[in-house]
């Protein structure tokens, strides 16, 4: 006699949401989020915003606490000109690297979407932002919140005090530099003992109500800025040794050694570089972390509905959207503007799942270390942790993705009149392609390598600076002289850009 199956009633039944729903929702996502894919999260914290207030948390790069700048309204005015007119469309979600992870879902989102969102945002980045390594070593997702507050109060203290026009001339001149503000290759160095009993009188002064632009002194950090300081007598060699140079952070140097900013333009560089620093790992991680969050949600919402907690037509139209998030164009398609990061990601995830679970005799050879093992969850989450875009595509881009996605390598030599397809789909091709393609995502090889060289500050004070020009690509002049100007203003002196050849050209 057979024992009748219970039906499964599915977690909503309909386009409208309620909090209960979403409630529901989450719960279901998480038991197969943490008990299945075995993801670890920190807690999370759903808010629901308006279209108006996520065009808001577009302008300003996704954190609720920004202080204010003319350069983030502008960009609200021209998504928002966009999207009215619709020409351009709103994310369903954006998430925070914070602990709690902050997710904020669209209210005009149906219940469906919100389900796809959270199982995206809330577990899949929530995961890739608590484990991967770069975001360990670089970020403080537990203290970011109370940083933007404490960047948001000081700031508005400012423009009381010296001015908007004062305060907005120094944050113009940081944003510019904003790149070239971040340390690539350590941890930034440890603050002095000054400055750390500056910190704690900032902390007590809080307490005590008092402004902390009474406090963050030169006097307070022990900083002496005027050219009869002992270290202005030194040699050229022990000079640099002691300005620790040279120095690819810019605005670090600026803010430890102008010999014209005041200790609240100093802080305001110190913020901006601080959140520079908490953005760089995002930039490293594009193709992993979008990857991640598209093959767990893909997961997660099959799952819902092979257990019949999802109507079918909720799978479509999450099936619709995760459709067109994975699309690749092709190259002579109109809206072709490079390999797509999702479409990229989520094809290399699902590829090592067929690889650990379905592997051909090709993977067995390129892959000898997980084709075959089954454990595609473990594969992953070691991926997810241990690898940036740049290495994880030069580890476990297949010779099958290669033919799936057409790849192949075009030679841009400027002494040969035409471009050259110098790589195939043959086995010394597949190494190359997957070389080439790494590149493109390895920042130290796109991103300009501009370092503080030398600064006499009892001489005539002129900052020199050197650019590395790598395959003869020299900076774009209208752009290099722009942001000369704002390091000119920030320095108060002379400031001297040589380029130089990095190896062989």
């Amino acid at each position: 006699m057979e024992t009748a199956k219970t039906a499964t009633v599915p977690l909503f039944d309909g386009p409208e949401w309620t909090f209960e729903l979403l409630e529901k929702a989450r719960d279901a996502i998480e038991k197969i989020a943490l008990g299945d894919l075995g993801l670890d999260v920190y807690p999370n914290q759903i808010e629901i915003i308006s279209a108006e207030q996520m065009l808001d948390a577009y302008s300003c790069v996704g954190l609720p606490l920004m202080y204010q700048h003319w350069s983030f309204g502008k960009h609200f005015a021209r998504d928002e000109a966009l999207y009215r007119t619709g020409r351009q469309g709103l994310a369903y979600e954006i998430v925070i690297n914070s602990n709690p992870c902050i997710s904020y879902n669209m209210e005009e989102n149906t219940m469906a979407m919100q389900t796809l969102v959270m199982a995206h945002a809330a577990f899949g980045h929530n995961h890739f932002f608590k484990n991967n390594y770069l975001f360990q070593q670089w970020t403080d997702a537990g203290g970011i919140q109370d940083y933007l507050a404490f960047a948001k109060n000081y700031i508005a203290a400012c423009e009381e005090r010296y001015g908007f026009d004062a305060v907005e001339e120094i944050l113009d001149a940081a944003h510019a530099l904003q790149s070239q503000g971040v340390f690539r290759y350590g941890r930034p160095p440890k603050p002095t003992i000054e400055e750390r009993r500056a910190m704690q009188q900032l902390r007590e002064a809080y307490e005590k109500g008092q402004s902390a632009l009474d406090i963050w002194t030169d006097a307070t950090l022990g900083l002496k800025r005027d050219a009869d300081a002992p270290d202005a007598d030194l040699d050229h060699s022990e000079r640099r040794k002691r300005m620790n140079l040279p120095q690819e952070n810019i605005l670090y140097f600026l803010e430890k050694h102008s010999p014209v900013l005041e200790p609240w333009q100093r802080e305001i560089l110190r913020i901006v570089r601080m959140l520079a620093q908490y953005f760089y790992p995002q930039k490293q991680t594009k193709v992993m972390n979008e990857g991640c969050a598209t093959f767990v949600h893909y997961y997660i919402i099959n799952e819902l509905y092979e257990q019949g907690l999802i109507t079918q037509g909720a799978m479509m139209e999450m099936m619709h959207s995760h459709t067109n998030v994975v699309m690749q164009p092709e190259y002579d398609d109109p809206r072709y503007s490079g390999i797509n990061p999702y479409a990229l990601g989520f094809a290399m995830m699902q590829d090592i799942r067929r690889i650990c679970e379905e592997p051909t005799e090709e993977d067995r050879e390129w892959f000898p270390d997980i084709a075959g093992s089954k454990d595609w969850r473990g594969v992953l989450r070691n991926a997810w942790a241990n690898y940036r875009d740049e290495s994880f595509i030069q580890q476990y881009l297949s010779p099958h993705l290669i033919r799936k996605f057409k790849l192949f390598t075009l030679t841009d030599d400027e002494s040969h009149p035409k471009l050259v397809i110098s790589q195939i789909h043959n086995r010394a091709g597949y190494k190359a392609i997957r070389r080439d393609l790494a590149k493109q995502y390895d920042l130290a090889y796109i991103e300009p390598d501009i370092q503080v060289s030398d600064a006499d500050l009892k001489g005539d004070r002129t900052l020199k600076l050197v650019h590395k020009v790598r395959d003869n690509v020299h900076l774009a002049e209208a752009d290099r002289d722009e942001v000369l100007k704002h390091l000119r203003r920030l320095w108060g002196y002379d400031v001297k850009l040589d380029a130089v050849a990095d190896g062989p050209q």
